[in-house]
């Protein structure tokens, strides 16, 4: 990650221009400190509006994510760290990822049929089942 740009998967870079950043109050335990100090941080990164090439953002407006807006606006919330440096890098990690899980290409899948030896172990493994059920049955008095 540089100064001023957001490297991502396949020499994609994102402006941190792009990404609005705006330190808060946390929530939770903390003491005093917590009422004092603004170590959480929002993010809110506009998809419709980036620099993003335009397969990435279709692709990014149709995941069903909670962090994802009805707007296209991706909010993050970082308080897990006391530190504001540490949720500030927090916040650009998890952008990141969320945008690097889009731009991986999923290969489709080929079906393929199960070889002779799978089969021959499915049915092995079934009849040694059956054996197993049948010997729990009622046992007749004689």
């Amino acid at each position: 990650m540089c100064d001023t740009t957001l490297m991502l998967a396949k020499d994609i870079t994102i402006p941190l221009t792009e990404i609005e950043i705006q330190a808060v109050r946390s929530q939770g335990s903390g003491g005093q400190n917590v009422n004092k100090v603004s170590t959480a941080i929002h993010l809110r990164f506009d998809i419709k509006a980036s620099s993003l090439p335009e397969q990435y953002k279709e692709r990014l407006l149709s995941l069903k994510d909670r962090r994802i807006s009805s707007d296209g606006i991706v909010i993050i919330k970082a308080q897990r760290f006391r530190s504001q440096v540490k949720n500030k890098a927090d916040a650009l990690e998890r952008l990141q990822t969320l945008i690097n899980s889009v731009i991986a290409e999923v290969k489709p899948r080929k079906s393929t049929q199960p070889t002779l030896a799978s089969k021959t172990k499915r049915l092995e493994e079934k009849i040694l089942h059956g054996r197993k059920k049948s010997l729990r049955g009622k046992i007749t008095g004689e």
